[in-house]
């Protein structure tokens, strides 16, 4: 299946008519396969209900360095049944049979793109309807090969952004990135703490000197309040570990987990948009 594309990306679309209405993205990551396969799918629709402006998708891998106990539990859940890249690629493309509208961003690790090959992963994640890829472990220096394929295939790179990235790193990224930024709000690893929305302004001020790109927020945002707050001050708000913890606690129960995404990702819509 392919999925034609119109003129002009998704998550440019998306941001677009969010600021167009003064609303903030909400961006849930859920992590593909977990805790089985056939249900990623249903969460999805599900969280595109709930309010979801664009949805991350997580790649099982082994060693998923940048999360947290949460996330790498739901990698181990994902794995455990065999979840690969091309199962990945099949669930986006069974999700657009549905949902044309609603952009899906890939967010892992280097290996399981490298060892499925960059040129197939460019061209079938083009084909079922990705819009952009955020690969943890590959700097803006290490994009040559590729970056270029991404581009061939409208797949929006985009990085992270870090409290300790130096102003020389930053414009170096934001050089490079399409999409949206991801601006990780904690120093250490998802499902920290909440971040302070006066820092996070602070940080995102002299970003917003370097690139026209939507700034958007992880790490730390668990509920309604935190999201608004941190919304104040970013175009979007991306939660991760809270949405995966619901679904660790009714791993035997998908359609309870189904309903307990809805409503924390509910909340989350009706805060940002008082």
């Amino acid at each position: 299946m392919t999925v034609a594309r119109e003129h002009g990306s998704r998550i440019e679309k998306c941001f677009a008519s969010l600021s167009a209405q003064g609303r903030k993205a909400l961006i849930p990551y859920i992590t593909a396969g977990d805790p089985l396969p056939d249900i990623t799918v249903d969460y999805m629709h599900a969280l595109v209900e709930a309010g979801a402006d664009i949805i991350e998708l997580g790649v099982p891998f082994s060693d998923p360095m940048a999360d947290g106990p949460v996330i790498q539990k739901a990698c181990e859940r994902a794995l455990k049944h065999g979840v690969r890249l091309t199962d990945l690629l099949d669930m986006v493309a069974d999700f657009r049979r549905k949902d044309t509208q609603t952009p899906v961003v890939l967010m892992g690790y280097l290996n399981p793109i490298e060892r499925l090959g960059f040129e197939e992963f460019a061209r079938r994640a083009g084909e079922v309807g990705v819009d952009g890829v955020l690969v943890v472990d590959m700097p803006p220096e290490e994009t040559d090969e590729l970056g270029p394929l991404l581009s061939q295939y409208q797949l929006a790179p985009i990085f992270l952004v870090a409290p300790t990235t130096s102003p020389e790193r930053a414009a170096t990224i934001c050089a490079h990135a399409s999409g949206y930024l991801y601006y990780v709000s904690l120093k250490g690893v998802t499902g920290a703490a909440s971040p302070n929305a006066d820092d996070v302004a602070e940080h995102l001020a002299p970003l917003r000197h370097l690139t026209n790109l939507p700034l958007c927020v992880g790490f730390g945002i668990r509920d309604g309040a935190s999201a608004a707050e941190v919304a104040r001050v970013a175009d979007g708000v991306i939660v991760g570990s809270a949405l995966v913890s619901r679904i660790a606690e009714n791993e035997h129960t998908p359609r309870q987990a189904i309903a307990e995404l809805k409503a924390l990702l509910s909340e989350m819509r009706q805060a940002l948009d008082a």
